[in-house]
């Protein structure tokens, strides 16, 4: 029998992660391979496409209701999906209140000590935004997540969080077998945006898995609450999802240690590629249009 792997999903907020992760997992079930999701975002939204519903009680919530965790069943808090996917959520506390790391954790350790990692092949956590916040870097601190997926696109701060997730990476590489599994850019039809990825990629010592493309069939099976897998499945875009599917599956043991760069060395790589302007750039074309605008007036 295969080893258990262990994967998990970053991105920064808005990048498509969960609709990522999902149609990913749906299509992993096809490979055979038995799926448990472990969400980690406190809006429990990591499950919905799977399960086709709003949202999963999570494990917090049934947790606070019961009394303590000690006080659920596995039955509670595992939910059956899509072609036998597993799906938790581990919920968090009300806003502004406590830490989402507690909820994490406490999910992890019930979940295993009541059997929901057995009998699968994947364990996949969907982690919110960047591992700055040390909750939500309770997968990797736990030595929990083994290979790391980073969903980012071409445009600034999403390059900015894949850099700095690498660099919390790198901090529990050291100590633990965490490794970065490569990065998948959910295409945001920016300039010279798979040339950015690879290039992004190839500083960070790792490798693009896949390119995503933009297609607004996945936002049509979304407000169906389902993945395109299940609304399209015959569609391109399934095909794209099965692609990536493929790779991760064949991407065992090959995870790297990150080289994050730095904020200066980003910059000046948006620079290099024209996709940001430098100060001398801005001030010129602010010059130019001030100078058509007094010629204008001039002229009436």
């Amino acid at each position: 029998m295969a080893s258990l792997r262990q994967i998990a999903f970053y991105g920064k907020g808005g990048i498509g992660k969960s609709t990522t992760s999902q149609n990913t997992l749906a299509a992993l079930v096809e490979l055979d391979q038995r799926i448990l999701i472990v969400g980690c975002d406190p809006k429990a939204d990591s499950t919905r496409l799977i399960l086709n519903s709003k949202a999963q009680n999570t494990v917090l919530s049934l947790a606070a209701e019961a009394g303590s965790v000690e006080d659920l069943e596995i039955e509670d808090v595992l939910k059956l999906g899509y072609k036998g996917i597993k799906c938790v959520e581990s919920g968090g506390p009300e806003p502004g209140v406590g830490c989402a790391g507690r909820g994490v954790i406490t999910s992890i350790n019930f979940l295993e000590e009541n059997g929901a990692y057995e009998d699968v092949d994947y364990v996949c956590y969907d982690v919110l935004g960047d591992v700055v916040c040390g909750g939500f870097a309770m997968p990797i601190r736990e030595n929990k997540a083994q290979e790391i997926y980073i969903v980012m696109s071409g445009e600034m701060m999403a390059l900015y969080a894949a850099n700095n997730i690498s660099r919390g990476i790198l901090k529990y590489a050291q100590s633990g077998g965490v490794r970065l599994g490569g990065l998948v850019c959910n295409e945001r039809q920016t300039d010279r945006e798979l040339d950015l990825s690879e290039a992004l990629a190839a500083r960070l010592n790792t490798k693009l898995i896949h390119f995503v493309p933009r297609d607004n069939v996945v936002q049509h099976a979304e407000l169906r609450r389902q993945t395109v897998l299940q609304y399209a499945p015959d569609s391109k875009q399934a095909d794209e999802y099965r692609a990536l599917a493929n790779k991760i599956h064949a991407n065992s043991g090959q995870g790297t240690i990150p080289t994050p760069i730095s904020m200066d060395e980003l910059e000046q790589m948006l620079l290099d590629f024209g996709v940001m302007k430098t100060e001398e750039q801005l001030i010129a074309e602010l010059a130019a249009k001030e100078a058509a605008t007094k010629a204008t007036a001039s002229a009436t």
